[in-house]
């Protein structure tokens, strides 16, 4: 994407993170299992997809975290996206949202339909081969997947950073993947491009268990609770 369409949203202290020179959008499709918040299983945001819009940036000079900053997140928990905007000032809107996961020995697919209020129908979905490999620190799939840190901004204008610690992915070699439907509708037009064009890279993440530690301010390297 042009870099001026992401500049504006620049978390202040951080630069864009860029891959093979361009700037990048990633319009990101996932499902938390078993989440819990500080241990504790909340009733209704257990087991439920999520889908991001969010674009990458990384501190300035040798040695900076790189990570991610939102610029839209998607839950189908109205009580999970008010908790996020009013604690941690993130992104957070509600939709009525759905996911299905197909196996079979050889392929699996995986679709996302979302339906933001006063928006259509949106899908994302992805058919790729079954076996999953790691994929070497060369890659775009290494650059898009792996980042240890989210940077975000407090309603104050003050620059935040989170960790998220997993271990590396593994990713199957996708054969197609498509976004259709309203990507105007649900983030506005400036993004409306998203829905007529290819994606340049499409991923598909095996996953797995995750941790993620709270907001702190930017100047802090580690927060302390998950």
């Amino acid at each position: 994407v042009p870099r001026e369409l992401l500049l504006s949203r620049l978390p202040a202290g951080l630069e864009l993170d860029t891959w093979q020179g361009q700037a990048f959008v990633s319009l990101v499709a996932f499902d938390f299992r078993g989440c819990r918040v500080r241990g504790v299983g909340v009733p209704g945001c257990i087991n439920f997809p999520e889908i991001n819009l969010r674009f990458y940036v990384r501190e300035p000079g040798d040695g900076g975290r790189r990570g991610v900053v939102f610029i839209r997140e998607f839950v189908p928990s109205l009580a999970v996206a008010l908790v996020a905007r009013v604690v941690y000032n993130e992104p957070y809107r509600a939709a009525a949202m759905r996911s299905q996961v197909v196996r079979d020995a050889e392929t699996v697919s995986v679709t996302h339909d979302m339906k933001a209020r006063g928006a259509g129908l949106l899908t994302i979905r992805a058919r790729a081969q079954a076996e999953a490999t790691i994929p070497g620190e060369d890659t775009a799939e290494h650059f898009f997947k792996e980042h240890a840190w989210g940077f975000g901004s407090s309603r104050g204008g003050r620059t935040l950073v989170y960790e998220v610690q997993h271990p590396r992915w593994k990713t199957h070699r996708v054969q197609s993947a498509e976004v259709v439907g309203d990507v105007a509708g649900t983030y506005g037009d400036e993004w409306s491009f998203i829905g007529r064009s290819t994606p340049q890279h499409a991923l598909l993440a095996a996953g797995s268990e995750i941790e993620v530690f709270g907001h702190a301010p930017h100047a802090r390297t580690v927060p302390s609770k998950p």
